[in-house]
């Protein structure tokens, strides 16, 4: 079996299932605008981290 649908499966599903903790955890934030901007920031940006370690997974021969 070819690793590509597999990483497409496991990367969409990964993807939703850190959408719904991102989304959780965001209550336990404080109000503060400085906390929020924080928090959605590296929310935001550290999901690139394990996708691209699936797609150099997928990737490779």
């Amino acid at each position: 079996m070819s690793r590509v649908p597999v990483a497409v499966i496991g990367g969409i599903l990964g993807f939703l299932l850190y959408i719904g903790a991102a989304v959780a955890l965001a209550d336990l934030v404080p109000r503060h605008w400085a906390a929020q901007l924080l928090y959605f920031t590296v929310a935001g940006v550290f999901w690139a981290w394990p996708a691209s370690r699936l797609m150099i997974w997928a990737a490779r021969k």
